[in-house]
């Protein structure tokens, strides 16, 4: 039998990120729906155009989403809160009003929550269960695309994210009700899904468990097994899983009646001839050889020899990307500015696609010739000019444990910090990032594009942090930012002034919804070249009396937000980065910044799925974080920031940053983290967020004042502070003054209430 070839999944943004303009003209009522409509069918078309091209034999479908795939799946679910209903038909407004907190009538209503999907940078709109939820297959994109596809070819695999995964990413607010107690009523929807896609003459689905790689207790093992049961049906089902392995879990496996199995090789570490002996011959085993999480060529050359002699112990074989390709960006030939040493190392979704026809083609002739010259370049990488950077290897092999322990304990640090800064109770800040404007991104492309004189744009910028400096005092803010107008991004602008990165112009990945984000590339060892906000931060310091604070990126979110290098270890770049921090670090300290800002919201993002390899994880990635801020004086007051996590999987991590300050998303969740953070007794300064930053509602003072009140029923109000739940760059400037104000003014009225 012929070794056959698939995706699962590809990138939906479009090659110019196409969806994102539409779907921000669209809220803003430059377009139509039906225009709107009419660009997502043509990145559709222009998708699945891509893929029979590069000789694909499946087309996917159902991996297009209007903002993510979980929210996809809600909506067809028919999974609505009922707050979003109001009497109103079912259509791709509601689906943003779940998403961003505002019906197409701009009547605001606190959005769904969101978070990270697994240990990715991607995020998803959370759904929400009940006792009384109740579920109806009333939205039908999938059947539609179905239809659309066909015209490009015959052999077409659906994608959906199955029940049990569906529900795992699910909460309740009743603690005490399991959601899981729902799969009565969800499985006849997902069988009438299924039987709805079989009538269209499809023979196989691809149906994500991606909780398979999880540690799933005996009970979940047994919803798996009553689930699958219940769903047989004429379609031949590829049950997908991705991320890591899943070989803990295969005590059930072969009991699922499914027809396919897709496994991770780059993620998951497996013995194919131990797969093969678990597995019914009868089930195809589908192999992740292409990683769809990184941008390096692969080793096809290394898959072929592998799975040349697993075919003699196994006939049905498929072979396919780890997971889907929405995690890197669209098609390396876009890019003419990249190095081209380091492109003839790099693999974009469209290349990816090509490698999986490299691979099948070659499998199926028996012959690597064409395999071994793609690969050519990943033999000669070791001889890269700039990989290995002697004086960083040596000051990283001098570091003492003194390097990661602050001088005092946090209590006399805070004495002395109260002291320097003669803060009120309850400080009013900001996260850092101010709006930007199509004015200032257009600022920055002049000066990239070297149309604009370093000194004629540095005075631009300086005149930008002048006026959100008076801004911020004007709304009586009590620790001030200069507001990040230099930066485009707050990971590749770090990347772009330190050694060890390369950049690409068109690398775009979706983050969430029309948040797209366009990762660095690390390519050698990284180290410190020159101070990189320091400039900024002085100048905005000199303009006020109040404290500035400096803002850097932290070691692990720069890592985790870029593409790294996989020869070496991620714990070894991180250090790497975190000694150019430090570095960074120690000269705001000399120019008498002493409030620094260190954001790692991607701590969270970086843990293992399986518990037993979490510890060693974290314990690498703080130590990360407190090799860049550690040797600060006491008085110097270290905040970070997180978001969109779950920090139960952390919390012992987050203390041993020993930050002054941490401050988080909590705008959505109704106090729920900061109920979290109480009773596991957080030892420091804590800033939850109150004020929900994707939505563009603005909440009234009254409304702060309420949030204010609830937290310091949960947190001391001398270790509270207060400010929005991320930065503020996406926002409008008339949002952000207005939500400030009301922000700033409930918080001087409940100072009043205050004893101190």
């Amino acid at each position: 039998m012929k070794i056959v070839n698939h995706i699962l999944g590809f990138p939906r943004i479009g090659f110019k990120r196409e969806l994102k303009f539409a779907q921000e003209d669209y809220w803003k009522k430059k377009i139509s729906k039906s225009e709107l409509k009419k660009i997502g069918f043509n990145i559709r078309k222009k998708n699945w155009m891509i893929q029979k091209k590069m000789g694909l034999q499946f087309l996917s479908v159902g991996d297009f989403s209007w903002y993510d795939h979980v929210l996809t799946t809600s909506m067809m679910l028919g999974n609505i809160p009922e707050r979003f209903l109001n009497n109103k038909k079912i259509d791709l407004d509601t689906l943003f009003h779940i998403a961003r907190g505002v019906s197409v009538d701009r009547k605001p209503t606190f959005p769904s929550e969101m978070t990270k999907w697994f240990n990715t940078n991607y995020h998803y709109i959370v759904p929400e269960f009940s006792e009384n939820s109740s579920f109806h297959f009333i939205w039908k994109q999938i059947l539609d695309e179905i239809d659309e596809a066909k015209i490009y070819n015959r052999d077409i695999k659906p994608i959906i994210l199955g029940p049990m995964s569906y529900l795992f990413l699910g909460k309740s607010n009743n603690e005490k009700f399991d959601r899981f107690d729902l799969l009565p009523k969800i499985l006849p929807i997902y069988k009438k899904i299924l039987q709805s896609i079989s009538k269209k003459k499809i023979s196989w689905i691809q149906i994500d468990e991606p909780i398979l790689a999880l540690d799933l207790s005996d009970q979940l093992k047994k919803k798996f097994l009553y689930s699958y049961q219940f769903l047989k049906s004429n379609l031949k089902i590829l049950l997908t899983t991705y991320f890591g392995s899943i070989e803990h879990n295969f005590d059930i496996i072969d009991s699922i009646p499914i027809d396919g199995l897709h496994i991770d090789l780059i993620y998951g570490n497996y013995n194919l001839e131990k797969i093969h002996q678990k597995l019914s011959s009868k089930i195809v085993l589908s192999l992740g050889v292409i990683n769809g999480r990184n941008i390096w060529k692969s080793d096809l050359v290394k898959y072929f020899n592998l799975i040349n002699n697993f075919k003699k112990y196994r006939k049905k074989i498929w072979i396919g990307t780890s997971c889907s390709l929405l995690h890197v960006p669209l098609d390396l030939d876009q890019e003419e500015n990249l190095n081209p040493i380091v492109k003839n190392y790099l693999s974009f979704a469209v290349q990816k696609c090509y490698e999986l026809f490299l691979l099948s083609d070659s499998l199926n002739t028996n012959d690597k010739s064409l395999l071994e010259s793609w690969i050519l370049p990943l033999r000669s990488r070791i001889y890269f000019n700039k990989i290995k950077n002697k004086d960083i290897r040596n000051k990283l092999s001098n570091i003492s444990n003194k390097d990661y322990q602050r001088k005092s304990h946090y209590d006399i640090r805070y004495e002395k910090q109260q002291k320097k800064f003669h803060l009120p109770i309850l400080p009013t800040t900001t996260i850092g990032s101010f709006p930007q404007t199509e004015e200032l991104r257009l600022l920055r492309a002049k000066f990239k594009k070297k149309i604009l004189h370093k000194k004629l744009y540095e005075e631009k910028i300086f005149k930008i942090i002048k006026e959100n400096i008076k801004i911020q005092e004007s709304l009586d803010l009590d620790v001030l930012v200069h507001g990040e107008p230099e930066r485009n991004d707050m990971v590749e602008y770090f990347a772009e002034n330190l050694d060890g990165f390369v950049f690409t112009d068109y690398g775009w990945v979706q983050s969430y919804g029309s948040r797209c984000v366009k990762p660095p590339i690390i390519s050698h060892d990284i180290s410190y070249i020159k101070s990189i906000t320091v400039s900024w931060i002085k100048y905005a310091q000199s303009l006020t009396k109040k404290p500035v604070k400096g803002m850097l990126t932290g070691p692990v979110t720069i890592l985790l937000w870029s593409f790294p290098r996989e020869d070496i270890s991620r714990k070894l770049i991180a250090k790497q980065i975190a000694l150019a921090l430090r570095e960074e670090i120690f000269e705001l300290e000399k120019n008498d910044i002493n409030i620094i800002q260190v954001d790692e919201p991607a701590l969270r993002e970086g843990l293992p799925l399986r518990n037993f390899e979490k510890e060693k994880y974290l314990n690498w990635a703080v130590n990360a974080f407190k090799l860049s801020v550690s040797s600060v004086k006491d008085t110097t007051q270290i905040h970070t920031h997180m978001c969109y996590c779950e920090f139960n999987d952390i919390m012992d991590a987050i203390v041993n940053l020993d930050a002054d300050v941490i401050t988080i998303e909590n705008a959505r969740s109704k106090m729920e983290i900061l109920r979290f953070f109480k009773n596991f007794q957080y030892p420091n300064s804590i800033g939850p967020g109150f004020y929900d930053i994707h939505s563009p509602n603005i909440p009234t003072q009254e409304n702060f004042i309420q949030l204010i009140k609830k937290s310091i029923k949960l947190i001391s109000s001398k270790r509270l502070w207060i400010n929005p739940d991320c930065g503020l760059k996406t926002r409008s400037w008339k949002e952000v003054k207005e939500s400030l104000k009301n922000l700033v003014n409930a918080t001087k009225k409940v100072r009043l209430l205050q004893k101190y």
